[in-house]
């Protein structure tokens, strides 16, 4: 299997317009023409054209090629392969759509990803209708209109919006555009997946509509032990690239006047359960979950249905689409400021060992007019100081590397920040 992406044209300047902010409307028009689609088990009909997994493909495919044609700069196109395990024994097929939006860099992607298949109570029911409202037909309306809104910019990176099926199944989506990342040799800066984020009312009837959770791992699945040994020797546990990007999204959300605070969940995902992020993560690629603050289990993988007093299904009128809008606007101001800034560094080495001093090294990056040195102490959890220079090193004064935790950043021309590298032993 391969994918080829298609020439990106060199950037030319860019008058930006007035930034439009996520609308509301437009996010439940499209959550409701998803439920409106009876099933979207990723086993459901894909002939037909009005119920079913391949009709809600076949649509989603239709959005993202029309905002492509109004901007003559998203390429759309479909990756798919066979899987099989106790979900679907007979085999399925899984196709997940994507839009490309090219960048400078062709190979430097931005993923902003969410699951267009739903399910019933039961997991093999491919036939009962499964609304699939804000599981995940938030995360699928979101990506969609960060489309609409980031295609009025072009970026140096390239922006993928990706719609995945199989995620009930398997995380099967994730899993064949992760392969497909691999094999292609793209260089990933992160993976924001989108899996409910359109309620605000939980289980018990709290009401949680000022904040979304962020989780991201910690000791990175993809290291081999002696990796997670020298992550641990230098204290690294709460720093590695998927964290830092949950960090870096906290400190976005600081920055956005009327947004929503970053619950930043220090776990892979919720207690037990797994998305789409997953596959991303084994491979090394850095990538987040995002979820709403609060959730409703009623509303989630239940055939729809009263039992008393007691209503159980996943529709649109259990959904806030004030705050999927706010949801909307942290993913796209994330999109903005990765998508245009240079890489991270690749390693970032401290000294200072027996000294009052910390010396800190790195290799130039590519495209990046300076870097962001930052620190705190070590019973901090995030970053207290920083210091922007234009070189590859630098001496911390009075900064006792015992006592410090240290990393740097890469900043674009307009100030764009990359996600921050941990720094670790260097020579003496």
């Amino acid at each position: 299997m391969r994918i080829l992406f298609f020439a990106a044209a060199l950037l030319l300047p860019f008058v930006a317009r007035a930034q439009d902010a996520p609308d509301p409307a437009r996010l439940r028009a499209d959550v409701e023409t998803l439920v409106g689609f009876g099933t979207r088990h990723t086993l459901s009909d894909t002939q037909s054209d009005m119920r079913g997994i391949g009709a809600a493909r076949r649509w989603a495919m239709a959005e993202l090629s029309r905002i492509g044609d109004a901007c003559d700069c998203i390429d759309v196109a479909n990756i798919a392969r066979g899987f099989d395990g106790p979900r679907a024994p007979d085999g399925v097929q899984v196709v997940d759509i994507l839009g490309f939006q090219p960048g400078e860099d062709s190979h430097r992607v931005v993923i902003i990803t969410a699951h267009i298949d739903s399910r019933a109570s039961d997991v093999m029911d491919f036939t009962s209708d499964a609304p699939g409202a804000n599981d995940d037909g938030s995360g699928v309306a979101l990506v969609i209109e960060a489309a609409r809104i980031l295609s009025q910019q072009r970026f140096r990176a390239t922006i993928v919006y990706a719609l995945l099926s199989g995620e009930e199944q398997g995380l099967w989506g994730g899993e064949l555009l992760a392969e497909t990342a691999q094999q292609n040799g793209w260089d990933v800066l992160a993976v924001l997946n989108n899996d409910i984020v359109g309620n605000t009312v939980g289980q018990d009837g709290r009401v949680i509509a000022d904040r979304v959770r962020v989780f991201s791992e910690g000791i990175r699945v993809s290291e081999d032990l002696d990796a997670q040994l020298a992550r641990r020797a230098a204290g690294g546990e709460d720093d590695g690239p998927s964290r830092a990007l949950a960090k870096a999204i906290d400190g976005v959300a600081q920055d956005m006047p009327d947004g929503l605070d970053v619950f930043l969940v220090r776990r892979p995902d919720r207690f037990g359960r797994g998305g789409d992020h997953i596959p991303f993560l084994a491979r090394g690629y850095p990538a987040v979950r995002f979820t709403s603050g609060v959730e409703l289990y009623d509303a989630q993988h239940q055939d729809v249905r009263r039992e008393g007093a007691r209503v159980f299904g996943d529709t649109p009128d259990r959904m806030d689409f004030a705050y999927l809008a706010k949801v909307t606007a942290l993913n796209i101001a994330v999109v903005r400021r990765l998508a245009n800034a240079p890489d991270a560094p690749r390693a970032v080495a401290i000294s200072g060992a027996l000294a009052t001093d910390t010396q800190v090294r790195w290799e130039p990056v590519e495209g990046a007019a300076g870097y962001r040195i930052h620190w705190r102490r070590t019973d901090d959890a995030d970053w207290t100081e920083s210091r922007d220079i234009t070189g590859t090193e630098a001496t911390l004064e009075g900064v006792v590397v015992d006592d410090h935790f240290i990393g740097v950043s890469a900043l674009a021309p307009d100030g764009s920040e990359s996600l921050v590298t941990f720094g670790t032993r260097g020579r003496r």
